[in-house]
């Protein structure tokens, strides 16, 4: 078959074995795609050493740094509810895979004539079309992990690939200080550094396209999800849209807390700063605190495979600890203020991931879209970091932490809800046999047979009017 005609998308009302995924058949398609994390990862990690040095290169104020956050997660505010989850719901994973990286590249390039002309508001442009390819991959591969292969394994599948993402993290701002912007000749020679950064991640993002086209890739549909949610649940539908409150609880959790998370890394160098440290020791321990962010999430994963250690449970408490440990950072000073700040970042490390598995808990037909919003609650690193930058520049980094400490205590509503209400709802899909087990039910092979019946009678309906018309 010509290359040019090869099918990579699938109806989303179609049911396949997909259903029924066991952890082996996953196991490659997971990998391939856990490859995505460390890349936004490193771009994420990278944005948090962008902003200290572009107020040092470009004479810009602390909240006009929390510019290039706007812009990044203002692109998960606009693209998965929209084009995004549109282009996911209609053409498939594997093209929506492929969409993200082309306009991933696209903003990597942008980086090149925004350094040659110095200019901060075409960095924040290229930020806004580099937000809109991660959020465009992110629109997949978060609900791709979370409903590939036995839904018992949900949450760890996800952090496990979060922590590769943190990985990223914690590599990019050690890259940062000790590479880009080490031993600056001359002025703007950072910025020279950055363009070539993002060229070559955009050289990367070229080969991971054509990586994505030929790799086997399962296509989980929203038909396939509705099946595998009624062998959990018995329940033949899980209801209209607009009645899936544990889907807005998560929802209004993500952007609470994913806002609380880039403030901190947004200004933890400038924390450092005030804490009596020079910039290179500052990004240096940034780089600690996203190794431990990466290294927790690995350990949570591995908690996670105990039964005792429930998600639910472990989310709350790591989101109680961050709390905790960000009150202990405001009220102290010096080394004790930055450790105190660091262990912040330690215990964010389970909360995006289980938030997002436990939001996709139960919504059948709608997890695609249920998928997209929660992708664009992450637009919460749109709003809190201009407020924490607001109260930097007037107050002092110490006290601007008062903004992510909001943040963690309104996320912690949502695991509050969850445990009180939800409890064995989110059980029942942690206990469930499904997909541990290489066996397609009954069920899904009926209806796998009537999709394959009606796409037949279909295709012989157009031959013959194609045949009619000769």
């Amino acid at each position: 078959m010509a290359l040019w005609k090869r099918k990579i998308t699938v109806s989303d009302d179609t049911v396949t074995s997909a259903a029924n995924l066991t952890l082996k058949q996953s196991i490659v398609p997971n990998l391939l795609v856990t490859i995505l994390f460390f890349l936004w990862g490193f771009a994420y990690g990278l944005l948090d050493v962008l902003n200290s040095h572009f107020q040092a290169e470009l004479s810009i104020s602390a909240s006009m740094a929390s510019g290039l956050s706007a812009a990044y997660f203002g692109a998960y505010f606009i693209c998965p509810p929209t084009l995004s989850g549109l282009l996911l719901r209609r053409l498939g994973f594997r093209a929506t895979f492929m969409t993200g990286l082309a306009v991933f590249a696209v903003g990597c390039l942008l980086f090149w004539p925004s350094g040659v002309k110095k200019s901060f508001g075409g960095f924040c442009g290229s930020m806004f079309v580099v937000g809109a390819g991660l959020s465009t991959l992110e629109t997949a591969a978060d609900p791709f992990l979370a409903i590939c292969g036995p839904p018992r394994y949900s949450e760890i599948r996800l952090n496990l690939a979060q922590a590769v993402q943190g990985v990223g993290s914690f590599v990019a701002p050690l890259l940062a200080s000790r590479v880009f912007f080490a031993n600056l000749g001359t002025e703007g020679d950072g910025l020279k550094n950055v363009q070539w950064v993002y060229l070559g991640v955009a050289c990367f993002d070229a080969l991971l396209i054509v990586l994505f086209f030929f790799a086997p890739m399962p296509e989980i549909t929203d038909a396939d999800m509705n099946v595998q949610e009624s062998e959990i649940t018995d329940e033949e539908d899980t209801g209209p849209f607009r009645r899936q409150y544990n889907l807005f609880g998560a929802m209004g959790a993500q952007f609470c807390y994913v806002g609380a998370q880039v403030a901190i890394a947004n200004y933890f160098i400038n924390f450092c700063i005030e804490a009596g440290r020079d910039k290179a020791t500052s990004s240096d321990l940034l780089a600690v605190g996203q190794g431990l962010y990466a290294f927790n999430r690995f350990l949570a994963g591995g908690l996670l495979t105990i039964p005792a250690f429930k998600p639910r449970y472990m989310l709350a408490a790591y989101l109680a600890l961050c709390f905790v440990f960000v009150v202990a950072a405001m009220t102290t000073t010096g080394t004790a203020s930055i450790a105190m700040l660091i262990l912040v970042l330690c215990f964010e490390s389970l909360c995006f991931a289980t938030i997002f598995t436990l939001g996709l808990r139960g919504l059948g037909r709608h997890t695609k879209r249920g998928g997209s919003l929660l992708v664009a609650a992450i637009s919460g690193g749109m709003v809190f970091p201009p407020m924490t930058g607001a109260v930097v520049d007037r107050h002092g980094a110490h006290t601007a932490m008062a903004i992510p400490m909001m943040g963690f205590i309104l996320a912690f509503l949502y695991p509050l809800y969850v445990n009180i209400f939800k409890g064995d709802s989110m059980d029942a899909h942690r206990d469930t046999r499904v997909g541990l087990e290489p066996v397609v039910n009954d069920k899904a092979l009926e209806l796998e047979a009537q999709a394959t019946g009606a796409d037949h009678r279909a295709e012989a309906k157009t031959a013959e009017i194609q045949e009619s018309k000769r």
